[in-house]
């Protein structure tokens, strides 16, 4: 099975309506495979590069300058994280990376209407590389604006109207951002991995990935794993578990991995997870009756409950991947979820 490539200048007509092939297209990949590749998606010239350039720097500060950013030093599960301290299905995964969301002062627990409202706050920046901020906070931007149009798309391909999710992402839309280094280790026994399998718990992923490889997908109904190939100039985008709540499985937030890296090696990409506001909640649209034929319902398991309201989902998702941030800073609350005696 082969990722679909689509060319995103071609998604509206010179009319500035949606291209019906585009949406047909766009309908079909992400349904039956829940992985995509979206190429001519609007960046300025040079912009890929040097945001892949900067990077690339970030990740050859020395090691004390990169730990200043130490994410454990975050409330807000933002900063840096050491080779080898997220946790993915269980295991560690062999990555370091820094953590970036929307801008905001912190929010004092005395005004949380949810436990959720511990993931407002600002970022970590390093002072050894002022640009990185800026660059990366444009990338950031660009990367709503396709996300913005990839949510209207998906929306009119599903036969609704093209804001039907806007209420949604009115406001202070929750998305984040990763800068990832994955780091070949001396052995690659079978526990090894770049990244565990897992599905992503926001609305919809955009990652731009390095010419390395290593990204794989296991479509609906597939048994075995589809490689995702390094395409130039391309947004890996894959559906998350929101999305598949809100169409009631017809979209399928598809299980993927990475693959370790060779000993002495390293592949460098960055993801942008496209959410909701934190209080939002997103039930199941109303499908068409030959798509909604199609629509098995939500794929969960007692590991991974889907929850409807944005907020849960993504606490329940950090927790999960960063438990030294949880418990050093959200101890009570971290057990209480490990004990399921409160909502996310």
């Amino acid at each position: 099975m082969d990722i679909p490539v689509l060319a995103f200048d071609r998604a509206r007509g010179a009319d500035g309506t949606f291209d019906p092939e585009f949406l047909g297209a766009l309908r079909a990949a992400l349904h039956e495979v829940g992985f995509l590749q979206l190429t001519d998606f609007g960046a300025a010239p040079g912009q890929v590069a040097g945001f892949t350039d900067v990077v690339g720097r970030f990740f050859a500060l020395p090691p004390q300058e990169r730990l200043v950013l130490d994410n454990r030093l975050s409330p807000h599960f933002r900063g840096y994280t050491r080779l080898g301290h997220e946790i993915t299905a269980g295991r560690p995964d062999a990555r370091e990376q820094l953590d970036y969301g929307p801008e905001l002062p912190a929010r004092p627990r005395e005004e949380w209407d949810a436990p959720f409202r511990l993931l407002e706050g600002p970022n970590q920046w390093p002072d050894a590389l002022p640009e990185l901020r800026t660059v990366v906070l444009a990338w950031a931007d660009l990367m709503c604006r396709v996300a913005e149009e990839l949510t209207r798309a998906v929306a009119a391909s599903l036969g609704l109207p093209e804001d039907q999710f806007a209420d949604a992402f009115a406001g202070e839309p929750h998305w984040f951002g990763k800068l990832i280094r994955y780091v070949g280790a001396d052995s690659d026994g079978p526990e090894a991995q770049g990244v565990g399998p897992h599905a992503d718990w926001g609305f919809l992923t955009l990652l731009l990935q390095d010419g390395t490889g290593g990204l794989q997908a296991r479509p609906p109904r597939a048994t075995e794993w589809v490689d995702v190939p390094p395409v130039d100039g391309a947004l890996v985008i894959n559906v998350g578990e929101m999305l598949e709540v809100a169409t009631h499985g017809y979209l399928v937030s598809t299980v993927h991995r990475v693959l370790p890296c060779a000993p002495g090696t390293t592949r460098q990409s960055a993801g942008f997870f496209w959410s909701p506001r934190l209080d939002a909640t997103l039930d199941a649209v109303p499908l068409a009756p030959e798509l909604a034929a199609n629509a098995p319902g939500v794929v969960e398991s007692a590991h991974n409950a889907l929850l409807p309201r944005f907020g849960d989902n993504a606490l329940k998702g950090w927790f999960r991947s960063h438990p030294e941030v949880a418990q050093r800073h959200h101890p009570e609350l971290a057990s209480e979820l490990a004990a399921g005696s409160v909502r996310p």
